[in-house]
C-alpha cells in the first residue's frame, strides 16, 4: 500500500421484547436487567469473550453492556471489555485473537475490518476475516485546530483553511494534521474537509498518526495544526484552552456512520449463539445510552479511569447536544450530536451503502486498489442479517431498516454520493490518490 508506506507516523508517549417498556423500566435503574432465559439449545456456546476498545465516547456501548449487566443478561457474564492504547494496538490484538493473549472483537474504525480481511493492514500481510455486527454511533467527531489560528475561527467551509495551508508551504513547513490511524474514519473525515477546501492532504499536508488519547497532549506542545478525533478529546481541547473545534463531523454529514462493533469471522463462526447473544446485549446498551435519563450515570461510569480517563465536564456537554467551539460559537441541542439509537432507521443498523461509501474513499486514496471487488467483500463483512436476528429477539422488529441502503448521502460541499453508482462519485472528486 503505496500511500500507507509514504505517510509519516508520529511516535507518542505512552430490552426485552416489551421493546419501550422495558427500556423505561431499566433507564435509571442501578441495578443489572434479569438474566435471560438463554438456556439449553439457546444458550451461547460460551459464557465469555475479550472486547477491545478505545478511550472514546463512542465506545460507550461496550463499557454499559459490561456494567449494567446486558451481556449477563443474555448469558455472556464473563466478557471482558479491555482498553487498548491506539488503533494499532487493536489491529495487533485482533490479529493475535484472545487464544494467544489479544482480543476477539472490538469498538473500532468502520473502514478496519474491511482493511483487516483484505490483508492491507494486518503485520503479516494476510488477510484477518472479520464481522460488522453493528454500528455503534453516529456523528460526534470533531475538527480541530490549535489556538495559533484561534483568530482566524476556521469553520467547515472556508477558505482560510487554505490559506493557512499556503502560507505553511511557502515557509518550508506543511500544515501537521493529525488523524488516528491510516484509512480510518478520522482520516477520511479529515481528508474529505481538506480537500473540500482545495487543500491537497497529500501534497499540501502532512497527515500524522496519533493515538485519541494523545490529541490533546500533542496539540498543547504544538506538535500539531490540526486535528481529527472522536469525543471526549475536542471538548477537552477546548475545556483546557489549548485549541477550537473548527466542526462536528455531522455538519460534514449529517448522521454520518462512525465506529462500528466488529468481531474475528471466526469467533463468531465458532460460537454464533454467542454472538448473538452479545450483539442483544449492545443493541439494548446503545438504547440505554441512547435515553436522556441515563446520561449523568453514562457520564460517571465512562469517565473512570479505567475507561476514558477524563473529567465528566469533557463528556457530558456534548453528549447532550451543547457545543461551545471554543472560538466564540456555540450551540445547545443540536441533532448532530452522538447518537447511538434510533426506533426507526436504527442508527445502530450497519447499512451496507455506509460500508460502500468508506471503501470508496479508501480506493480514493490509495489504500485499496481501484479493482477492489467492494460488493463482495461488503457481503463478506458486513452482517446486517445477524443484526436483525437480534434486534427481533429483544422485541426490536421496528428498528429494522426496510433496506441495507439508506439511499444517496448529501455532504457539506454539496457532494452527493450515489451508492448505485459509487464510480460517479469517485470521478466527480477532483482531488484524490488513486492507487
Amino acid at each position: 500500500m503505496s500511500n500507507l508506506s509514504r505517510r509519516k507516523f508520529l511516535v507518542t508517549a505512552a430490552g426485552s421484547a416489551a421493546g419501550a417498556m422495558w427500556l423505561a423500566a431499566c433507564g435509571g435503574s442501578k441495578k443489572p436487567p434479569a438474566q435471560s432465559a438463554a438456556t439449553g439449545a439457546n444458550a451461547p456456546e460460551v459464557t465469555g469473550a475479550t472486547l477491545g476498545f478505545i478511550a472514546l465516547t463512542d465506545a460507550s456501548p461496550l463499557i454499559i453492556a459490561k456494567e449494567k449487566g446486558f451481556f449477563a443478561k443474555h448469558g455472556m457474564p464473563d466478557v471482558k471489555v479491555v482498553k487498548q492504547t491506539s488503533w494499532a494496538a487493536t489491529r495487533d490484538n485482533l490479529e493475535l485473537g484472545s487464544k494467544s493473549g489479544g482480543i476477539d472483537g472490538a469498538h473500532i474504525l468502520t473502514p478496519m475490518p474491511y482493511l483487516l480481511t483484505a490483508g492491507k493492514i494486518t503485520k503479516t500481510k494476510q488477510p484477518l476475516p472479520m464481522y460488522i455486527l453493528a454500528r455503534l454511533n453516529v456523528n460526534g467527531q470533531g475538527l480541530s485546530l490549535s489556538n495559533e489560528f484561534l483568530k482566524e475561527k476556521v469553520t467547515l467551509q472556508d477558505p482560510k483553511i487554505k490559506q493557512i495551508a499556503d502560507k505553511k508551504k511557502a515557509s518550508g513547513k506543511l500544515l501537521k494534521a493529525a488523524m488516528t490511524f491510516p484509512g480510518g474514519t478520522h482520516d477520511l473525515w479529515m481528508r474529505y474537509w481538506l480537500s473540500a477546501n482545495g487543500v491537497d492532504p497529500n501534497k499540501d499536508a502532512d497527515l500524522v498518526v496519533v493515538p485519541p488519547a494523545q490529541m490533546v497532549a500533542n496539540v498543547q506542545t504544538g506538535t500539531m495544526d490540526t486535528f481529527c478525533v472522536g469525543e471526549p478529546w475536542n471538548q477537552r481541547a477546548v475545556n483546557k484552552k489549548v485549541g477550537y473545534t473548527g466542526a462536528i463531523t455531522g455538519e460534514l454529514w449529517k448522521d454520518h456512520p462512525e465506529k462500528a462493533f466488529s468481531m474475528r469471522a471466526d469467533w463468531v463462526d465458532q460460537n454464533p449463539k454467542a454472538a448473538k447473544a452479545m450483539l442483544m446485549a449492545v443493541q439494548e446498551a446503545q438504547m440505554w445510552c441512547e435515553d436522556p435519563a441515563n446520561l449523568n450515570e453514562l457520564c460517571e461510569i465512562t469517565a473512570k479511569d479505567k475507561y476514558f480517563k477524563c473529567s465528566v465536564s469533557d463528556i457530558k456537554p456534548r453528549l447532550a447536544g451543547t457545543f461551545d467551539y471554543g472560538d466564540g460559537r456555540s450551540v445547545t441541542n443540536t441533532p448532530l450530536k452522538m447518537h447511538f439509537w434510533a426506533d426507526k432507521n436504527s442508527h445502530s443498523f450497519p447499512y451496507k451503502s455506509h460500508d460502500l461509501w468508506f471503501l470508496t474513499e479508501d480506493i480514493r486514496w490509495g489504500y485499496l486498489p481501484q479493482n477492489t471487488d467492494t460488493k463482495a467483500l461488503i457481503e463478506k463483512v458486513n452482517r446486517s442479517d445477524l443484526w436483525k436476528e437480534a434486534a427481533i429477539a429483544i422485541g426490536q422488529e421496528g428498528a429494522i431498516p426496510a433496506s441495507d441502503s439508506r439511499g444517496k448521502e448529501t455532504f457539506f460541499d454539496g457532494v452527493v454520493f450515489d451508492p448505485e453508482n459509487p464510480q460517479a462519485y469517485l470521478d466527480s472528486l477532483k482531488i484524490k490518490s488513486l492507487s
